[in-house]
Order: structure tokens, then C-alpha cells, then sequence
């Protein structure tokens, strides 16, 4: 109730109703409110230091990038609100859009140019890196020391695994993650909608500067898991960045809780993912 009083306030008009949202991986409060003067909106606020700290972020990516008049592929910001605990964002309601799947090659083409305008946005001051993300990004060598979770996926056999790991390895290793690229590092399809001619990346909180193509590398399993087209179609010879997608995802995948939505969800990248490394390295069939 102290949220929507909150929410009341800040739009000036009583909310009537609030669907909450369900899905995503965070524990923001978060859903649909419509008010007493027909106006909906989508509300998110914080329930935790984490969720805090992610939403001013959120908010930080959403003034710097509305700066720039060409950039039409945000929701648009209706209110915001930190009281120092529990701040508040209200974007605009985005019910009425296209959420994927189904993709046909024109959704898929709008996407890749969105992100290839993005990179070429200017980074904001004290920008995280993707650099800095490095170390999560060497699940290969992680599942070297521990392959047990990875081989219960039952994805390979230890066999081919033992004689891969080498060369999986090292090609997620020599992946170039540097650069001055704006990020938006989480693209998926519950992330992304389509609303008349724009297309409109939602949830901002993992945003950095490096390597722009990781936003094509890490969307395009899921893309093709949804009946999109492979990986390789869209960024071909790009074998570290394939290593380094997949090794990220088999790290987790097989970890508890088994059955999750969270390792449902990596599971599914994982097994479009590794394909693609797979012929990326012209490994052996698995």
C-alpha cells in the first residue's frame, strides 16, 4: 500500500488496479497499474540493497541514452522516485506490443540494427566493463575442475568432453572483450518487444562498455532456440565468442536447484549454444 500511495503520488492520479508481473530473475516489485484516469504504466520498485542499486542503474542508462535524440528503442520514463531505500520506476505500459517468439527475419533484422546503433552510442562516465565480467565468462575452465554438473546434462559423453576441454579452453580465453561499445548485455526475448516501427529493449541494469558484439553472441542462442535462425548466420567466424557464450551457460545449467525456471532457461541457450561452438571449433560431433 505505502508503494502504491508512493505511485499515487508521483503520477497524480489513483491507482485502481495492479497486476503484478511475473518471470524475470529479480525480486523488484514489479507490474502493470492501471489508474483512475484510464493511464497504465508499469511500475518497478525495489525490495532489497541489490534491487536498489540495479534500478538506479536502470535509471542512470535511461537518462543518459533519452539524451540522445536519435535513440527511440527505450520505454519511455514516466516517473522516478528514490528515497534513498526503495526507489521507484514507472515506464511507460507496453501490454499492447509485440513480445517474440514467434520471429520472422524482419523482428530479427530490427533487433541487430537497434544493437548495432546502440554500440555506437557514446559509453556513460564509470561504466562497468565487460572486461570485468571476464572470469564468469571461463565456464569451460570452471567444468574442467568439475565436470560432474556439466556431464549429469548428459550433452556429451566424458570421452569427448576429456579431448574437447583443451580447446574449448582456450579459445574462451583468447576472447576479445575489450572495446568502447555501449552494451545492453542481457537481450533475450522477454527483453525485447515491438511497438509500431520502434523496437524497444527493456530491463538496463547490466549495461557496460566493451566488446558490442557480446550482445549479438549471448542473444542469438536463445534467438535460434525460439525457431530464429543459428547463430553462425547472423555473426559467423566468431569461435572464442561461441566458447565463451556456451562455456558461461554449461557452468550453470546443471547447478541446483535442478528444474528451476533459471536453469530451464540456460539450459535451453546451453543447447544451442554448444552446437554452435562445436561446429565454430570444427570439433568432433557430439
Amino acid at each position: 500500500m505505502e508503494i502504491l500511495q508512493r505511485v499515487a503520488d508521483l503520477m497524480q492520479s489513483r491507482p485502481v488496479n495492479f497486476q503484478s508481473a511475473h518471470g524475470g530473475y529479480t525480486l523488484a516489485q514489479k507490474g502493470r497499474v492501471v489508474f483512475d484516469s484510464g493511464q497504465a504504466a508499469f511500475l518497478k520498485a525495489a525490495s532489497s540493497d541489490e534491487t536498489a542499486g540495479w534500478l538506479r542503474t536502470e535509471y542512470a542508462v535511461y537518462s543518459h541514452l533519452s539524451a540522445n535524440t536519435k535513440v527511440d528503442f527505450l520505454p519511455k520514463v514516466l516517473a522516478w522516485e528514490d528515497d534513498g531505500t526503495h526507489p521507484i520506476l514507472i515506464l511507460e505500459d507496453l501490454s499492447a506490443a509485440y513480445w517474440p517468439p514467434p520471429w520472422d527475419s524482419d523482428h530479427v533484422q530490427r533487433v541487430t540494427d537497434v544493437l548495432s546503433r546502440l554500440r555506437k552510442i557514446e559509453p556513460m562516465p564509470n561504466m562497468t566493463t565487460l572486461e570485468s565480467y571476464r572470469d564468469d565468462l571461463r565456464g569451460w575452465n570452471k567444468i574442467a575442475m568439475h565436470t560432474g554438473s556439466f556431464l549429469s546434462l548428459n550433452l556429451c559423453t566424458p570421452a569427448w568432453l576429456d579431448a574437447a576441454l583443451p580447446v574449448l579452453i582456450a579459445a574462451e580465453s583468447s576472447v576479445d572483450l575489450g572495446g568502447s561499445d555501449f552494451l545492453h548485455l542481457d537481450v533475450r526475448s522477454d527483453n525485447l518487444c515491438f511497438l509500431e516501427d520502434r523496437t524497444i529493449l527493456i530491463d538496463w541494469n547490466w549495461s557496460c562498455v566493451g566488446n558490442g558484439m557480446f550482445d549479438l553472441a549471448f542473444w542469438l542462442p536463445s534467438l535460434h532456440a525460439e525457431g530464429g535462425p543459428v547463430p553462425e548466420s547472423i555473426l559467423p567466424n566468431s569461435p572464442e565468442m561461441a566458447s565463451a557464450v556456451s562455456g558461461f551457460w554449461a557452468a550453470q545449467a546443471g547447478l541446483p536447484p535442478h528444474g528451476s525456471r533459471l536453469r530451464q532457461v540456460q539450459l535451453t541457450a546451453l543447447k544451442t549454444a554448444f552446437p554452435w561452438t562445436v561446429r565454430a571449433l570444427g570439433l568432433p560431433p557430439i
